[in-house]
């Protein structure tokens, strides 16, 4: 609810009251409401209706006041996300580590790094033409999987990201980010190398799932195929713009 509607609300029970009570009407009193930031749920209720008038600094600032679940009582700062305001890819991760949660910014540690290389390798950057987000904008405790009532809390919010960024592309790292968005539980080597159509809104957007770069540094046998898959990308990229 609007801080307008509250007060009219206010304005109108005040009425009421006084009429019931003495039959007069008493001094308007004055009120300092404020808009209520949307639940989780209220969130994806009206997750149609929620875009409207959207900017990255309105979603930005809901998800730093989140409280919609527990991670909201453990961060230290929310990672909205950050990039360009028309990006030509947007990558979307798991969710905050240690780092992430010390800065508010998305993949900005060790594996951040990481990214930027793997995104620059392919003439990517986040400066230039891509927006970095995550499912989850809250680090969870001790860097654990998110847990689906966790990844659904902030659903909305990558929602309407998507929605007000219209990537022409978007590139998933990791298992948790591509199971979420792709509502599967297939395993990630039989998501990654191949595109696949999600739909938001009134979008359809071709999206491909590659491994994190988390992975990449705990495994290098990953490192192989997912070079695979930003030369992928970058071909259709390349499609798009008329280059091949």
């Amino acid at each position: 609810m609007t801080a307008d509607e509250k007060q009219r609300t206010a304005v109108f029970l005040d009425l009421a009251g006084d009429f019931i009570s003495s039959g007069y009407r008493g001094a308007e009193q004055g009120y300092l409401f404020t808009d209520d930031v949307p639940s989780a749920g209220e969130g994806a209720k009206n997750g149609e209706n929620s875009t409207q008038g959207d900017s990255l600094e309105k979603i930005a600032a809901e998800i730093r006041a989140c409280a919609g679940c527990p991670l909201g009582k453990t961060r230290t700062n929310a990672a909205p996300g950050e990039g360009v305001t028309q990006p030509l890819v947007m990558v979307i991760g798991e969710g905050p580590g240690a780092e992430e949660d010390a800065q508010g910014r998305p993949f900005v540690g060790r594996a951040g790094q990481l990214l930027d290389k793997m995104l620059s390798s392919i003439n990517l950057s986040r400066n230039s033409n891509c927006f970095i987000a995550n499912v989850v904008k809250c680090r969870p405790p001790n860097n654990r999987d998110p847990r689906p009532e966790e990844t659904a809390s902030c659903a909305h919010f990558l929602k309407r990201q998507i929605v007000f960024l219209k990537p022409k592309f978007i590139l998933v790292a990791g298992r948790i980010a591509a199971q979420t968005l792709l509502e599967t539980t297939e395993p990630i080597g039989k998501l990654r190398g191949k595109f696949t159509e999600l739909t938001v809104k009134d979008m359809t957007i071709p999206l491909l799932v590659t491994y994190h770069p988390a992975a990449l540094l705990r495994n290098e046998e990953y490192k192989r195929p997912a070079w695979e898959d930003l030369k992928l990308l970058r071909s259709r990229i390349d499609e798009l713009n008329g280059e091949n």
